[in-house]
């Protein structure tokens, strides 16, 4: 016999992962980490395990075995009211046995020592801690109860009771039964853990890769005010955050992602003897919604641990931590981690088939929430407010409801899609649906109302970080991409990219880094606000102009946790081309300085008070001409700070910056002097700057610009624009020329030729290599060292120029 098989309690510095048998999943990982990681920095709060054993000895002293195999004889899971009328018998059989003596005292005993480290009454965490729980194959996420804030030996070993009946939920009797466990297979010990006090901080989970992409790089992380079972069970809108985690490791700061949650709700602990429940939820204020809970500092603290644990486990990771808000004892403002389990869904996927969801029409968006997942599912919708109405649903329905907690999973595992009002990406409706592989939309807010049972919908993970539900059953298609047999090219195919939230699923793609990274996008949907209304923002409060005024109440909105506005842009901007660089990293991405026109700066918020009226903006005051003129310059200046955080602070050194727009040398060396002025220094720390090929000026003057700049990247659309005299945007005279057109190829062959002569980079970044393949044979033959394409296009170029090098001889 094994030095534990005959214990009631043992301490988390007695066990490790190797007694899993014996405590469980979550007691074995607390040990572990508290015996090998607290030396590494990883603070993990002290406690005890009730073994395996003492449940076992419980239900054999009890003499109740036999009884609960009566109560379950006959079972169907699929019977809904078969499994409700059996699950709640057992339950009772378990809660009213009589607890045997010997294994009482040395519960008080455990207790009383834990008083002796942390003060009398001491406040504890109870949580279940199943034997076969989080096995590799399983998600038995949250399938047992856990009691928070339990104080004295009474109220504790009343939760011990109500924890080994937890083995007996429906759920947990579903799950067993389908997964093929026996009912008695699996033993139930219980974690015994000093409280974090974070009912007056925060706390939340994390994981040490992303959990919608599989990109094994970044820790993404999420956050709530109060006690973490809200974040859990998916009851808040959480911040989410995500670390790089190869940077980190080189002693950066790669916050590449902040996004601040509406956190409505928080846990805290309710000391009043008059109610049942130790813990209870009350509204967050207006200034906790709009902070984020945890500092730049902190996150990176999260991100550090969990490639600690992660190292140690050499797996990815599902965390929960919690920050200390007034312990005495534990630490005032301190971070623990208070679980740990391997994560379940990506490391067991097929990484070389790529499966690509696609929308053949729109329809009409009935909500909008957070997306998990990247597939699309449809069907008639059936919207459950009570989880004892469950029995209703029928296989291949849309599950529509507020939250889901365990109780939900005999019929989430049948949906075709899931929609709720609440939760975040690592709540349970979102572990759920992931490890099931159906489309999930969480924190829409208003979905069980905009949304009625019997309607027909489709639910969309598949266009980003935004999930939709459409009206109808809208068509769409699934494409197969083998990622195992691609052919090298000589020719790098990279990809152009404007959204940041797709860079870790898109860098999957076979590529050779990304030729154009757009800065509007990010403008745009992150920001919206115009930089010269965040760098004005006090003159503006001042104002008594009611339009200005408009504004402020915007700005003060969207930017909550931001004292300074003007830094709100530099993080966004770094966080947004940040995201991009990591998903790519160590390979170049070459962010494209912001190119809106005129027209489109002033339909950002406040635009119109620093935005002239032009005809043409076209050709107006637009790229270059903008970044050194007195008018724009500070607003640039903004930009070029975020850019620098991304490379410095961030240790995105892949980063490569180009110009657009740029009408000649003179111009090109107005703006890299005001860059040079801002940190931004050509060729320090590896900066290369390219310029943008789009005008003929361009091609005429390709020597002057080589002088000056790096490489060139070819914009075919205003090439032939400005070659041919063409407004893109007019309809009427579109079809007179393309960039298959000769003098436009022409233009692209003579500056192809004097970039190859001069020693310096030459790409093209338009989509006309993947829309017409002849110009693409075009572009290899003049020796055009890359292509750079939207994603969905990137592989059968990719194809297509290895068939032409082949063709011509050349090696890759």
């Amino acid at each position: 016999m094994g030095k534990h098989d005959e214990a009631f309690i043992l301490w988390f510095d007695d066990i490790g992962i190797e007694d899993v048998p014996m405590v469980g999943g979550k007691n074995a990982s607390l040990g572990e980490m508290y015996q090998h990681l607290t030396s590494k920095g990883v603070a993990v709060p002290h406690g005890f395990a009730i073994t395996a054993h003492a449940y076992r000895h419980l239900l054999k002293t009890a003499g109740v075995e036999k009884a609960i195999e009566d109560a379950l004889e006959g079972l169907d899971t699929h019977d809904l009211h078969n499994l409700q009328a059996r699950g709640e018998k057992v339950r009772n059989i378990i809660r009213t046995a009589e607890f045997p003596n010997d294994l009482r005292q040395e519960i008080v005993a455990a207790y009383a020592k834990m008083e002796a480290e942390y003060g009398a009454s001491v406040d504890v965490a109870v949580r279940s801690s199943a034997t076969a729980e989080d096995l590799p194959d399983a998600s038995f996420a949250g399938q047992q109860e856990t009691y928070l804030n339990i104080c004295g030996v009474d109220a504790l070993i009343d939760a011990c009771r109500r924890c080994f009946a937890s083995l007996f939920t429906n759920r947990a009797i579903s799950y067993r039964h389908d997964k093929g466990f026996g009912q008695f297979d699996v033993y139930l010990s219980i974690v015994v853990q000093k409280m974090v006090r974070s009912d007056s901080s925060c706390s939340g989970v994390l994981f040490s890769i992303d959990t919608e992409s599989g990109f094994e790089d970044a820790v993404f992380i999420t956050g709530a005010w109060g006690l973490g079972e809200n974040v859990v069970q998916g009851a808040v809108n959480p911040d989410e955050y995500y670390v790089f985690k190869p940077t980190l490791k080189q002693g950066k700061r790669p916050v590449v992602s902040k996004r601040v949650g509406s956190k409505e709700i928080k846990m805290i602990y309710d000391n009043d003897p008059n109610t049942e429940e130790p813990v209870r939820n009350i509204p967050t204020t207006a200034e906790e919604r709009s902070k984020y809970v945890i500092s730049d500092d902190e996150i990176l603290q999260l991100a550090k641990w969990a490639c600690i644990i992660e190292d140690h486990y050499k797996k990815g990771m599902d965390i929960e931590w919690a920050k200390d808000g007034d312990g005495v004892k534990v630490g005032t403002g301190k971070l623990f981690i208070v679980q740990a389990r391997p994560e379940t869904v990506h490391s067991q996927s097929n990484k070389g088939v790529m499966e690509t969801y696609k929308l053949k029409e729109k329809g009409k968006v009935l909500v909008e929430g957070l997306a998990v997942g990247a597939k699309i599912g449809q069907g008639e919708a059936n919207v459950i407010n009570d989880v004892v109405d469950i029995h209703d649903f029928k296989k291949g329905q849309v599950l529509v409801t507020d939250m889901t907690d365990p109780d939900w999973e005999p019929i989430m595992k049948i949906a075709s899609a899931i929609v709720t009002n609440r939760g975040g990406r690592t709540c349970h409706a979102a572990i759920i649906s992931r490890e099931l592989g159906i489309p999930c939309v969480i924190g829409t807010g208003t979905g069980s109302k905009d949304i009625k049972s019997g309607q027909n919908v489709t639910v969309s993970s598949a266009e980003g970080e935004t999930g939709y539900v459409y009206e109808g059953l809208l068509k769409f298609e699934v494409e197969k991409l083998d990622l195992g047999d691609l052919p090298k090219t000589k020719t790098k195919i990279m990809m152009n990219l404007a959204i940041p939230e797709k860079a870790f699923t898109e860098c999957q793609i076979p590529n050779d880094g990304v030729g154009l990274a757009r800065e509007e996008f990010v403008i745009n949907s992150h920001i919206g606000i115009h930089p010269l209304a965040l760098f004005n923002y006090e003159e503006l409060k001042k104002s008594s102009d009611p339009a200005k005024q408009a504004v402020v109440k915007v700005i003060d909105e969207r930017t909550g946790a931001y004292p300074d506005k003007k830094q709100f842009f530099i993080d966004k901007v770094a966080e947004g081309v940040g995201r991009i660089a990591a998903g790519f990293y160590p390979k170049d991405v070459i962010v494209r300085l912001s190119d809106f026109k005129s027209n489109e700066y002033a339909n950002l918020v406040g635009g119109s008070f620093y935005e002239p009226h032009e005809e043409n903006p076209m050709i107006g005051w637009r790229g270059a001409s903008r970044y050194y003129d007195p008018k724009y310059r500070q607003a640039f200046e903004l930009e070029c700070k975020g850019l620098l955080k991304a490379r410095n602070d961030m240790g995105l050194n892949n980063i490569k910056l180009m110009v657009p727009f740029c009408r000649t040398p003179e111009e090109g060396k107005k703006v890299i002097e005001v860059m040079r002025e801002c940190g931004l220094v050509q060729g320090e720390n590896g900066l290369e700057l390219y310029v943008m090929c789009e005008i003929p000026s361009n091609v005429i003057c390709a020597d002057a610009f080589a002088d000056i700049f790096d490489g060139f990247s070819i914009g075919s659309n205003d090439l032939t624009q400005l070659t041919y005299g063409l407004d893109r945007d007019s309809g009427l005279i579109a079809g007179i020329a393309d960039e298959r057109h000769e003098a436009v190829k022409t233009m692209i062959k003579m500056v192809i030729a004097t970039a190859k002569r001069r020693g310096k980079k030459i790409g093209i970044c338009g989509q006309g290599p993947s829309d017409f393949p002849d110009f693409a044979t075009f572009l290899v033959e003049c020796g055009i060292d890359s292509m750079s394409l939207i994603p969905d296009t990137a592989v059968k170029t990719r194809l297509a120029v290895a068939a032409k090098e082949k063709e011509m001889g050349i090696n890759p």
